[in-house]
Formats: C-alpha cells, structure tokens, sequence
C-alpha cells in the first residue's frame, strides 16, 4: 500500500496547494489545477486566492478580457476556465442540459426547428448590443413562447432559455456576468465573435480532457474520471487509452508512467501547509472521495455527517462546508460571518501546535481577504448569511467532539 500521508500530500502538490503557484496568473492556475465549477459562488475566487494570491480585481479583469470565462463545460455543468479551453469545453459538455430540456419541451410540443428559429432570432437582437434575459424578452415578443402551467411544472417556462442554452452549446454566444463578478448568477449575453472551435474530433476531445484531468490530479481512477466527465464507461475507457495509464500498486488509482515516477520519488512535507478552500475545490471535486482526504479516526466526527449523503454512515463524498486541508488532509470545516467580518472555523482533528499556529494565519489571511474583496462568501447561489447562521452556530461550539 502507498504512504496514505504522501498520497494526500502528493494531491495537494498537484493542486497547487504547497505554494508552488505564487505568482502565476489565473489562467495558469486554472490550467495547472483545473476548472473551477462557478454556481454564483465564490469558488472560483477562492481557487485563484488560495492558490496564487490572487485579488478579485484581478480575477474580474481577466474575465474582462476573456483571459479566463465561465462557460458550460465537464457534464454540461458551469466552470471557469482558461482562454487555451475555451474551445474544448462545449465539445466535452456537450449541451447535455440543453438537449435534456430540449427533449422535456419536445413533449409539450416544442421542435427543435422552432428553437433554431427562435436561436437566430436572438443572435440578431444582440447583434445590436448585449441583452439581459428579460430585455430579450421584451425583445423577441411573442416569438418566445410560454409553455403554460404544465412547462412549470416540468421546470420549462418559456422557449427562451431553451434558445440560450443551444447558442451557448454552439458557441455563438456567451454569457457575461452583470458587475464582472463571478459569485452571483446575474448575467447578460453577448454574440461570441470568433468564438474558438475545436478542430478535432469529439474522441479527440475526450482525449484531451483526459489527459488534462489526470494532468490536474496526478492520481485517479477510471471511476473518478468518468464522474467528472460525465462520459459513459465505454466513452471514458477510449479516451484514455492512449495516456499509457498504469495503476498504483494496491489501489485502484491510475497515474501515467511519468506520474507514477514523480508520486515514488516525492516526499510529504514535514511542516503544514494549510489552506481555506472553497465548497467546490477541485481538490475534493474532481474524485469526489472525501474519504481519501480524511484520517479514519476524524470521519467520524458530527461536522461530517452532511458529507454523507443520504447514506447514513457510508463514505464521505463531499464538503459539507468551506474546508481547511493540511497537505491535503482535511482537517476542519470554516465559513463567513459577515455580521462579525471573520472567519468562524472549527478541526475535526486534534491539532499540533504548529497546525494551529499555521491555521491561524491562513484563517486571518482569508478573513481579510473576504471581507476586502467579495463582501461576503457565498458557497453556491442559494447560500445567504440567514442560511448560513445554523453552521456558524454549529462551528461556534466550544466542545466539538
């Protein structure tokens, strides 16, 4: 069995996570450490801050200049990515959430050719300037068509969105978020001028990806892929067929040879080396394997239970709150209160003295950073401080067990 320490060590160098991306510009941590799902929350901005150090001012730049995006990438879900992928990530996504929908409006009588119309229709009213949703609306008139209560009911209530989702599947347009901040879901769209396009297959699209993700993690199995993906088995074993993948002595884990020379030759770090990451950190996202990141013993521990799922007592999946990680030890749980301006925090281990030293400062770095820079922490769209009070509560406990 490998060194379990060095295992987790060995991810959070990969991450970016030991300090060896200070200084690198957004782009270059997002292609180093991969995408960084956005659902209007601060992840992103916590990537780049954990990361490199990285202001907002300066991530809201690059968005600007179309240096790094947010687009519908891996699974169709959002991320924000680097310029060098914007090309590959509708290839990889898919439209899967357009064409899902598109099939659920098939049944309310909704064709496809309707929503091309509808498709180019848009195009022209934002070819004279960008819109938000509801300008396009007023816009279009009644060429967008309200699919009555039974859409409603099915999460489908005009064909405009349907419209957007094709543009955006295709890459003729994008959405921009409103203020140029990433951690809010209010957003206008604009034509994509020379929009990139993949001059590949989609095979050799999977590739790619594939070869990014274990680029990224360094470590994972076929399973973690495909999760990440959103490939099917037969899908996600063809697109790495040509990585030259070999497993890691008695796991399931999958490197490229000259990973698997790196992974024997590396050393977990003697000192901590602490870092506050987001709810949705690729660290933990892109394997979904909590577990691997957690000492047995700590597993255990009541702040977890959410991490759970529905399956009381089974393996820990993901975050349930923003996670401070020690060479890629999960070692506690810590949100914002933006009522007090800190950082509210608690181990789910005990702590070295020199961890907590090391935690303090990571603590009062993102406290600062939070408060400066984003006003607030919002883990996804639907997180608010009102939402938030019960787990700061939880967190302020004084005797955790």
């Amino acid at each position: 069995m490998p060194d379990v320490a060095a295992l987790r060590a060995y991810w959070s160098h990969r991450q970016g996570l030991d300090g060896s991306l200070a200084g690198a510009t957004s782009a270059d941590v997002l292609d180093r450490v991969g995408w960084a799902r956005s659902v209007g929350g601060t992840t992103p901005y916590l990537t780049l801050f954990s990361r490199a150090g990285i202001r907002r001012e300066q991530a809201d730049a690059d968005v600007a200049a179309l240096r790094i995006h947010e687009l519908p990438s891996a699974r169709d879900c959002t991320y924000v990515l680097p310029a060098t992928d914007f090309a590959l990530a509708p290839v990889v996504g898919g439209g899967a959430s357009s064409t899902s929908e598109l099939r659920v409006a098939e049944k309310l009588g909704v064709t496809r050719a309707e929503i091309d119309a509808l498709a180019d229709e848009v195009v022209g009213v934002l070819s004279d300037g960008d819109a938000d949703p509801a300008g396009l609306r007023k816009s279009l008139g009644d060429k967008v068509r309200s699919l009555g209560d039974e859409g409603k009911k099915k999460g489908v209530t005009t064909t405009l969105p349907l419209a957007l989702g094709v543009l955006q599947a295709q890459s003729r347009i994008r959405r921009v978020p409103i203020d140029g901040r990433l951690d809010q879901q209010r957003f206008r769209y604009t034509v994509w001028r020379s929009a990139p396009t993949f001059s590949g297959t989609p095979q050799e699209a999977r590739a790619e990806l594939a070869r990014k993700y274990w680029g990224w993690i360094g470590l994972a199995s076929l399973a973690h892929f495909q999760w990440f993906s959103g490939f099917t088995k037969t899908n996600a074993t063809k697109a790495v067929a040509d990585l030259g993948l070999e497993p890691l002595t008695d796991t399931t884990l999958l490197a490229t040879p000259a990973t698997l020379a790196e992974f024997a030759d590396f050393t977990a770090p003697a000192e901590p080396q602490l870092s506050l990451i987001g709810w949705l950190d690729s660290l933990v996202l892109l394997r979904r394997d909590l577990d691997s990141l957690t000492v047995e013993r700590d597993r255990a521990h009541p702040l977890l239970d959410p991490a759970r799922g529905s399956s009381a007592g089974g393996s820990l999946t993901d975050l349930p709150n923003q996670g401070i990680v020690d060479r890629g030890r999960l070692i506690g749980l810590w949100d914002y209160d933006p009522a007090t301006e800190e950082v509210v925090w608690a181990p789910i281990t005990k702590l070295t003295a020199a961890q907590r030293k090391a935690t303090l400062v990571a603590v009062g770095e993102t406290a600062a950073y939070i408060r400066d820079d984003l006003g607030d922490n919002r883990g996804m769209s639907l997180d608010s401080p009102a939402g938030r009070a019960p787990r700061l509560a939880t967190m302020r406990q004084p005797a955790m067990p």
